[in-house]
């Protein structure tokens, strides 16, 4: 009987980890991907986008299992070019909005956009607000009222000043409970359901999978990321990794760029070679 794989399930983001910078997926880190399947070990998405925001990705990987989406608000499984969501979690649309102007009173006029709720759900944008990703798909809209015309998952906060980090900061102490504050990526601070994450994402789909939190090895590259990193037997972080995920990282691999998801994938299910990383040493254990 085959030995199992020390590590069963492959947790990883997608902007910044898997994804190179042009949007892709490199052949290096497919073949990486096979070779952990070939192995035993399921792969598992775990990302900030929305469910729309993934399909052409989930489709070209050929991609069929859970999904966690729009932060740990939705768990959908995909199968081939359709899918079902199996949960999700809204955020109560007048609690969004006074958290928005509490962070306004603090910091001034910040630009907002929604993740509505579905498989089917918009992304929309007030004047003013910037997409982070251009390739994402959005709709703008004239008001900021209009953001609540349907339940959302999550709200995407712009600044004109300030930098990401100040106002994730800044966002946590003036919203308090109304709402899961995080940074997710350059220009990119979200506002998700209290007590919903990339963890409790992470878990919900590990628990269905019948895996342990010990037998899963995730890589992130922002503070969105440090959640799941907590319910994870092994943390990578990305060479590009903002300074709060590298610093709760068991290893650091190469970039985004360079592949680093696949090269500690052909480490820990393949025939073996130096351990690469780019700052904390990989636990022995795992060579």
């Amino acid at each position: 009987m085959p030995t199992p794989p020390a590590y069963a399930l492959v947790a990883t983001d997608l902007d910044g980890t898997l994804l190179r910078p042009d949007n892709t997926v490199s052949a290096r880190s497919r073949a990486a991907l096979a070779l952990a399947a070939a192995a035993g070990a399921r792969h598992l998405i775990v990302t900030g986008r929305p469910v729309p925001g993934i399909r052409a990705l989930l489709a070209d990987l050929a991609y069929t299992g859970l999904v966690v989406c729009g932060q740990g608000t939705q768990l959908y499984e995909a199968e081939g070019g359709n899918g079902r969501l199996l949960r999700s979690v809204a955020l109560d649309r007048e609690a969004a909005d006074t958290a928005l102007g509490k962070i306004e009173a603090e910091a001034g006029a910040v630009f907002a956009a929604v993740d509505q709720d579905g498989v089917d759900g918009v992304t929309l944008i007030e004047a003013g607000y910037r997409m982070p990703n251009p390739t994402l798909p959005a709709q703008r809209v004239t008001s900021r009222e209009a953001l609540w015309e349907r339940p959302v998952i999550k709200v995407l906060v712009r600044h004109p000043e300030l930098g990401d980090d100040e106002l994730a900061t800044v966002a946590r102490g003036a919203v308090g409970d109304l709402a899961t504050v995080t940074m997710a990526g350059p220009g990119t601070v979200e506002l998700a359901p209290r007590g919903v994450d990339k963890g409790t994402g992470l878990a919900a789909a590990a628990e269905l999978l019948g895996i342990g939190a010990g037998r899963t090895v995730a890589f992130g590259d922002m503070p969105n990321d440090l959640p799941m990193f907590a319910g994870s037997g092994h943390r990578v972080a990305m060479g590009n990794a903002h300074p709060e995920l590298r610093a709760a990282a068991d290893e650091v691999t190469l970039s985004n760029a360079e592949d680093g998801v696949a090269v500690v994938l052909e480490r820990l299910f393949g025939t073996g070679g130096a351990p690469v990383g780019t700052g904390i040493a990989p636990d022995p254990s795992l060579v």
